[in-house]
């Protein structure tokens, strides 16, 4: 034992273990701002209202349509220097591809798009739904969930689960300052559900929340299917506020 040793650790007294590390603020959110966002399915209600928020926001937004003239005539009407193209060119000049589009053509869109969406961090948004004379119910997809089949025509990139839950009439409306709502981001590794958790942040009124592994995606989807009953029942327009956190 060296003279140093001695004096930090005297004989018969056990060396302490290491000091932990304090835990990570979950509110520690990294910088989005700098990052360019495309919106699959953009020219449809939720992939437009999206897009509006977040370019009212500052973030530079790309509107994809599987026809390249639809998504530029979409995004001259949002105005915020949003651009329009084809899904290719859209997830190819993306650093976020949030996945906007109708669940019957969900599968055959991402499976096209496998090559231009390798390495980008993918945020599935669809909710697979049916509907009846009895409302809106949920659909089970063989891989479980929207976002879980998502991931496995996707192995290339990396995928989370958010925003189902926004009412495309409110995101639209630009007398609306604020969307009085919280996202549930689920997702397999927690700096990309951190990263789509400050993307929701940077609209006025929303916060992304941690809500678990794409395992639990299915009952995100499906609680969809309730909100659309909470709002033909009391004419409005329902979102989700989750409590104590």
């Amino acid at each position: 034992m060296t003279s140093s040793d001695s004096a930090q650790t005297p004989a018969g007294v056990p060396a302490k273990a290491p000091a932990k590390a304090p835990a990570k603020d979950p509110w520690d959110l990294p910088d989005v701002s700098g990052l360019v966002v495309g919106v699959l399915g953009g020219t449809g209600p939720q992939g437009k209202g999206l897009a509006y928020r977040l370019a009212q926001a500052g973030q530079k937004v790309i509107i994809g349509s599987r026809a390249a003239d639809r998504a530029q005539a979409a995004a001259g009407e949002l105005g915020h220097d949003v651009e329009g193209a084809d899904n290719a060119e859209t997830a190819r000049r993306s650093d976020i591809v949030i996945v906007a589009v109708p669940w019957d053509g969900h599968g055959r869109t991402l499976e096209s798009l496998r090559e231009e969406l390798a390495g980008k961090l993918v945020v599935d948004c669809v909710n697979p739904l049916g509907f009846d004379k009895q409302g809106a119910y949920a659909l089970r997809p063989e891989e479980g969930s929207a976002a879980q089949q998502a991931a496995a025509l996707l192995p290339d990139s990396r995928v989370t689960a958010a925003f189902h839950h926004l009412s495309a009439v409110l995101l639209q409306d630009a007398e609306i300052a604020e969307i009085d709502t919280d996202v549930m981001v689920l997702g397999e590794d927690r700096a990309d559900v951190e990263i789509v958790q400050a993307l929701a942040g940077r609209i006025p009124g929303m916060r992304g929340i941690f809500a678990g592994r794409l395992r639990n995606a299915h009952q995100v989807e499906s609680l969809v299917a309730n909100l659309i009953s909470v709002n033909r029942r009391y004419k409005a327009h329902a979102g989700l506020r989750l409590t104590d956190v």
